[in-house]
């Protein structure tokens, strides 16, 4: 058993040869033949590799120890891809090891279809926290909610697991249930159960509003299909509503995704510009995204709404119409995620590493600081006042019967209740309302609504930034989502 574990050991040996010896070696032999600076840096370098060096036979170490010593048998497998994994989510919260698994989860995501709960999460804290609940999910008509605390899972406490453990045990066959104990803010501890289904996620949903004069976009995530199903719905619109007065873009609860997907639409509303800014720790991978001519929207006026979900790819397309004047936004701040993560894939598994910063047109990070909207418009609650109905037809003697309350005829009409539901909830959104009068009164000011590129200000170098990670892989495909994990 000994001589076996020694063979590992023997294996890391040799990697960190390949990796360092040769400029261990190179060292050596310049070393007697150059003094003064050069000949410090040198060692300076060597010292680095050595230190590697001895680290890695530190692990090879650790690793027989374990494989030695711990109470049960242990795979070599998931031995070695929990140490990968803790070396990446150590680095930063969004930086992590997928195995085929979550390799495979994370393309249909972007896709647009997966199994699960339709919940984004995140751990914090040793327990799962809800980011956001998708659109009509499972999780959304449970009555989840954006900063929910999940800390049991089917009575199994969080505590203690991964983030990735936990997602699996919240996934499971459609049509099978689970449990969430869940804490939320202001409330007592509630116990919510959902019924798992197949997630097809729809990017896209709009509306007019306001008797037809404003039209309403809802983008609620950013994959492959969004730019072109947002222009879709904008486009379809204009052409059954010619006098529409403006459009409303609900970023809210949009937690991000792909890198292009937010640059094309910050383009669709953008004659100019630039968009945004990718600054990495090598200058070949940063790269500076532009708008082209062409606005979707012929300059009406637009209003985005924003809140503490909206995230990542979302902040890129608010933060460009803001520093743009392009758009008003209104709301609450954003949730502040300014880095860039890089997909790279290795065989059937792949490392997702923090490899860039991004920054506003302006030259502004929104790291860990978010968006604040031009227009702050926290949530409200409206309240209908119901007039007292002590009397009416049916309180009358021998009042006649309403002949449609048979269960047949209630069918004929389930559509339209679930539309008049959704008008009601519509109805009581009071952002949603805000930004309503917020188009109307920019249509009336009319020209006053201008729309000038903003001036590029000063950006830090990009050898300048510290992200935490070292590959010279270019960006695309880039996955810029919050460690949003959809369930």
């Amino acid at each position: 058993m000994a001589q076996k574990h020694s063979s590992f050991t023997k294996l890391f040996t040799l990697l960190a040869f390949v990796f360092f010896g040769a400029s261990i070696v190179s060292y050596e032999i310049s070393s007697s033949k150059k003094t003064g600076a050069a000949s410090k840096s040198k060692a300076n370098t060597a010292k680095k590799d050595a230190d590697v060096y001895e680290m890695l036979e530190l692990f090879g170490k650790a690793f027989e120890i374990t494989k030695d010593r711990y109470v049960d048998e242990v795979d070599n497998k998931k031995l070695i891809e929990n140490a990968i994994d803790g070396m990446l989510s150590k680095l930063d919260p969004h930086s992590s090891f997928l195995n085929e698994d979550d390799f495979n989860n994370m393309n249909e995501q972007t896709s647009g279809s997966f199994g699960g709960l339709g919940i984004e999460v995140t751990m914090d804290k040793g327990v799962i926290k809800v980011i956001s609940p998708l659109d009509d999910s499972p999780a959304f008509k449970a009555g989840v909610e954006a900063g929910d605390l999940i800390t049991h899972i089917d009575g199994v406490q969080v505590q203690g697991l991964t983030l990735q453990e936990a997602i699996k045990r919240m996934k499971g066959k459609p049509g099978t249930k689970v449990k969430l104990k869940i804490f939320r803010e202001n409330s007592e501890p509630l116990d919510i159960t959902v019924t798992r289904d197949i997630i097809r996620t729809e990017p896209v949903k709009s509306k007019m509003k306001a008797d037809n004069s404003v039209g309403y976009v809802r983008l609620s995530t950013f994959n492959e299909n969004s730019y072109n199903d947002m222009v879709k719905a904008i486009k379809k619109i204009k052409s059954e509503n010619p006098k529409v007065l403006g459009f409303i873009l609900d970023l809210r609860n949009n937690t991000g995704g792909l890198l292009d997907q937010a640059v094309k639409i910050s383009d669709a509303f953008l004659n100019e510009g630039e968009i945004v800014s990718i600054m990495a720790r090598q200058e070949n991978a940063s790269r500076v995204f532009f708008a082209s001519e062409g606005d979707v929207l012929d300059n009406k006026p637009l209003v985005v709404i924003i809140n503490g979900a909206s995230a990542s790819a979302a902040e890129i397309v608010a933060g460009a119409l803001q520093d743009h004047r392009r758009a008003v936004l209104i709301g609450t701040k954003s949730y502040g995620k300014g880095s860039v993560q890089t997909l790279i894939p290795i065989g059937d598994i792949a490392l997702k590493i923090t490899t860039a910063r991004y920054y506003t047109p302006s030259g502004r990070s929104i790291q860990a600081d978010g968006i604040e909207p031009d227009v702050e418009v926290n949530r409200a609650k409206i309240e209908e006042v119901k007039e007292d109905r002590l009397f009416s037809e049916e309180t009358l003697t021998n009042a006649l019967k309403n002949d449609t309350k048979d269960n047949s005829i209630i069918k004929k009409y389930a559509k339209a209740e679930r539309e008049k539901q959704e008008e009601e909830r519509d109805k009581n959104d009071y952002q949603l309302n805000r930004a309503v009068d917020m188009v109307k009164a920019l249509a009336v000011y009319g020209e006053r609504f201008n729309v000038k590129p903003v001036k590029k200000a000063t950006k830090p170098a990009p050898v300048k930034t510290t992200i935490k990670a070292n590959t010279s892989v270019k960006p695309a495909p880039v996955k810029i989502n919050t460690d949003k994990k959809a369930k």
